[in-house]
């Protein structure tokens, strides 16, 4: 079963992409390999700057895919694994791949610009303000929730060495690409070479007893307590603190730096290690298929429920919980502001774009296949409790990698160190985009009333202390609910901006247009379910008396940023249809005021 889902989802994503991507860039928006990209129009050596096709699939592949593909599908296989995979290669065939390829496509035929850009210029200026607005707490929500689940996994012992010398590899690939201007070829395999290296020293016991020395400064490595949390969120270990500190330091780099310099260098080098353990993963799995070395039966069910009590109904919350690996809104921040700025040539957006969402399919439904093989044997989900995973979504992964690596004679040891770092740098690598995202976004939306926002060390620094402060006071475990739905919603509101502009450019837009309105309607009904029924109604009217004051506040913090989010999307789906029908009836209108 394990090798049959990968095999279907492998020619679904071949199928896709030769028969019905294809086609649309021929087509529909006829990209043109003569025709000047932003980045050679506006090449300044720091956001534009042409790279090659191949350098930025790897930075692609790598900015998108963090840890949404992982936790999502392991989390949504609890009602069971055929709905998840089903999302999975149906989302990415008609709508997924149509967002990445798309935004990047809109942004290079629009000299570069932002979503905030776009929005004011498609729709109107208090759309631009809107956006920008639920933009940044979207961003916000990402760094808290990814921020708090990956500093206690980068303070394992095995973790850091080998992530530093991951990072440092791949400072070495953009000096060694764009100022020795040596072979692309030559610099994958020194710096690669050199990132594996980092990772075996740092499962050696003198790169550990490194790490754990750090993490006993204020007591015992593992439980030394800085301070006690406030309203019940548990108690802040030194360690934790400590290695949240460096990777909020990490992601600063990353927003300030040159893209050249830090960025698309350290993603480029890190998806090689990436695809290394997906490749080295997959033909674990052939090989245990054929061996019977590590079971590759599905121990949960294809169907499990329509409902499970502490996730929610399977629509729309499947569809969110799964918020990266079929569509995700965070691809299109990535595609706009990031690589249409470096793609040299337009026919370079589809199998960058395009095809590096294709592939996040694949690694969605290999963490379907780690879950449903492992999870029960490994005590991470209760049979007894309707197959609740009871355990982290991202150990699952990590066990189920060494384990289907250990077929191919690679010790568990290692292999659960591999998972480890596999997760941080899923993670971090795309952290430090958000956090330049963020530092973009409140330049744009509040420069020009505080000039210092204009600053990137003043926008990248304020993002920074506001992520410190939800993964501090622990306030990220109440927001990351709101992840999914409001990752998902993006999506919806990107495809509204592309429909925009396919119908300016009389091109067709039921291709972009339907699947929008799908995900705008399934992510305000799962925003809804979190923040009225879940935190207002089940966590504050009906709360019991033993509900602590923590408890009430988490709640109406959900129920804030929820609301706020529902509201912003509705005001900008009626002013985004309101221009849609414009651009349909051939009505070309300057943007509206505020």
């Amino acid at each position: 079963m394990a090798l049959g889902s990968l095999v279907f989802t492998i020619l679904v994503v071949i199928i896709g992409y030769r028969y019905y991507a294809k086609r649309v860039d021929r087509d529909i928006i006829q990209a043109d390999p003569k025709r000047a990209t932003p980045a050679t129009m506006y090449n300044d050596g720091v956001d534009f700057m042409p790279a090659s096709g191949s350098v930025l699939f790897g930075y692609q592949f790598k900015s998108i895919a963090a840890l949404g593909p992982i936790v999502g599908p392991i989390t949504a296989i609890q009602f069971g694994w055929l709905p998840s995979i089903a999302w999975l290669v149906i989302g990415v065939f008609f709508i997924g791949w149509v967002q990445d390829y798309a935004s990047a496509m809109l942004a290079m035929r629009n000299d570069g610009m932002t979503m905030g850009g776009l929005s004011y210029k498609l729709i109107s200026p208090r759309a631009r303000s809107l956006l920008l607005s639920f933009m940044y707490i979207y961003l916000l929500l990402i760094m808290g929730a990814f921020g708090a689940l990956i500093a206690p996994l980068l303070a394992k012992p095995i973790v850091p060495v080998g992530f530093l010398i991951l990072i440092l590899s791949g400072i070495l690939a953009g000096q060694m690409t764009y100022r020795w201007k040596q072979d692309l070829l030559l610099t994958t395999v020194v710096t690669v070479g050199i990132a594996l290296f980092g990772i075996w020293l740092g499962t050696t016991q003198g790169s550990q007893n490194i790490v754990n020395a750090i993490n006993g400064l204020a007591g015992d490595p593992e439980t030394g307590v800085l301070f006690s949390r406030p309203l019940g969120y548990g108690d802040m270990t030194w360690a934790n603190f400590f290695w949240a500190i460096v990777m909020l330091a990490f992601c600063y780099l990353g927003s300030v730096l040159p893209i050249w310099r830090f960025a698309q260098p350290v993603n480029y080098t890190s998806f090689w290690f990436v695809f290394l353990g997906i490749v080295g993963s997959m033909v674990g799995v052939v090989v245990a298929t054929f061996t019977g070395a590590v079971n590759t039966s599905f121990e949960i069910p294809a169907y499990v429920t329509a409902f499970q009590p502490h996730l929610g109904p399977i629509w729309p919350l499947l569809f969110v919980t799964i918020s990266c690996g079929a569509i995700s809104g965070w691809h299109s921040l990535v595609s706009t502001s990031g690589t249409a700025r470096q793609l040299e040539k337009e026919t370079d957006a589809l199998p960058v774009g395009g095809g590096a969402m294709y592939t996040e399919a694949v690694l969605g439904v290999l963490s379907v296949v780690f879950a449903a093989t492992i999870g029960v044997a490994a005590g991470k989900y209760d049979p007894a409790q309707g197959y609740k995973l009871v355990a982290g979504a991202g150990g699952v992964f990590a066990v189920g990698m060494a384990k289907f690596m250990s077929v191919l004679g690679i010790p568990e040891s290692l292999g659960g160190a591999i998972g480890m770092v596999f997760l941080v740098v899923m993670a971090l690598t795309v952290m430090q985009l958000v956090l330049r995202f963020m530092r973009v976004a409140s330049a744009e939306l509040l420069g020009d009333k505080v000039p210092a926002f204009k600053s990137p060390h003043v926008g990248s620094l304020v993002a920074v202390l506001l992520t410190l402060f939800l993964i501090t006071f622990g306030f990220w475990q109440w927001i990351w609910a709101l992840f999914g739905g409001s990752n998902q919603l993006f999506a919806g509101m990107s495809l509204l901006l592309i429909s925009i502009w396919l119908a300016r450019e009389n091109k067709p837009t039921n291709w972009s247009f339907v699947p929008g309105m799908f995900m705008y309607i399934t992510t305000v009904a799962a925003l809804l379910y979190v923040s009225v029924y879940n935190a207002i109604w089940k966590g504050i009217i009906n709360a019991g008396p033993e509900a602590g004051v923590g408890f009430i506040l988490g709640n109406l913090i959900t129920a804030a940023f929820g609301l706020y989010m529902v509201v912003a999307a509705i005001v900008l789906f009626m002013d985004g249809v309101k221009a849609f029908n414009q651009a349909k009836g051939g009505v070309a209108t300057a943007p509206a005021g505020d």
